[in-house]
């Protein structure tokens, strides 16, 4: 990753939020037939495309599949910069709290990729009386993969200032993809993008990370490690052993310390960060599923609420 600066007018104002963020906005919706759901939510300057071919396998085995855009995903990069990581968050509790799965009464399931997958597990521990389990993949608390600058060392200085609003990350090869054609797509997009640009996001991520979501990330990572301890719902990791930008330890972090009784770590050894859509994007499919299927048939309405 490179650093890119940028001293803009635009900086200094707090955009509005858009109406109807939360769900309605260049998300999915699949209505299965199975009694179960799952919400899937994408990384931060991620989107919903990148869970599209995972949404699609849960879907052919019934699952009724939502997956939201995240809040002020798809516009300017001066409006995403300025969001709160809560806000992220309120968009994954309307899933339950406003959208079609306000009324459901069958087995919820949770999964996100990277920043996602901490949402998933913050929305299982606050609805433990709705969400059966979680499967977080490549979970993301600390970048430290082999492709992060070492500039990030400097990054919890640059938090404390004004200059978090002027710095951005412009995103680099192998882009999370170890799958050339698709890091070819990428590269076309990303390598001459500037940092205005949004014509493409919506299929492949915004080209530049603003470290002031970085320091959102920071702040939600703050607020979760302190609750891993009272998680005991059943949670999956799965995460590629070469991950460019979260190292195992990601996982490894998460898993010796919540304290569910049914948990499970997986390893992949042919994909890069973006795990939903690289080599494996489809052992990941079947792995979830499986464990999602274990879960529910464990399950029964006397369960809910506590279920381990």
């Amino acid at each position: 990753m490179s650093v890119v600066f940028s001293f803009d007018i635009r900086n200094f104002k707090r955009p509005p939020r858009p109406a109807g963020a939360h769900l309605s906005k260049n998300g999915l919706f699949l209505k299965g037939h199975n009694g179960s759901a799952v919400i899937l939510i994408h990384g931060l300057t991620g989107t919903s495309n990148e869970m599209k071919s995972l949404a699609s396998f849960l879907h052919r085995k019934g699952y009724t599949v939502i997956c939201p855009r995240l809040a002020n995903h798809g516009e300017s990069i001066w409006v995403l910069k300025n969001t709160k990581w809560q806000e992220f968050y309120e968009t994954v509790r309307n899933c339950l709290l406003k959208g079609e799965l306000a009324g459901a009464e069958g087995p919820i399931f949770a999964s996100g990729l990277s920043m996602g997958a901490l949402l998933a597990l913050l929305l299982a521990h606050e609805f433990k009386d709705r969400v059966l389990g979680v499967s977080c993949l490549a979970p993301t608390l600390f970048y430290d993969g082999w492709n992060t600058p070492n500039s990030k060392f400097f990054l919890p200085l640059g938090y404390r200032t004004f200059l978090k609003h002027f710095f951005y990350f412009k995103e680099d090869p192998p882009y999370g993809i170890k799958n050339e054609i698709i890091r070819q797509r990428i590269h076309r997009y990303y390598n001459n993008a500037r940092l205005e640009d949004t014509a493409n996001v919506e299929q492949y991520g915004y080209p530049y990370f603003p470290v002031a979501l970085l320091h959102q990330l920071q702040l939600l990572v703050r607020h979760l490690t302190d609750k891993l301890p009272d998680m005991r719902f059943p949670v999956q990791l799965i995460q590629a052993k070469d991950d460019d930008m979260a190292s195992v330890r990601n996982s490894k972090f998460i898993y010796d310390r919540i304290s569910s009784e049914t948990k499970e770590m997986i390893l992949l050894y042919d994909s890069y960060h973006v795990i939903t859509a690289d080599h494996e994007r489809d052992t990941v499919a079947e792995k979830m599923e499986g464990f999602f299927g274990r879960v529910r048939r464990a399950w029964t309405p006397e369960h809910r609420g506590g279920m381990r």
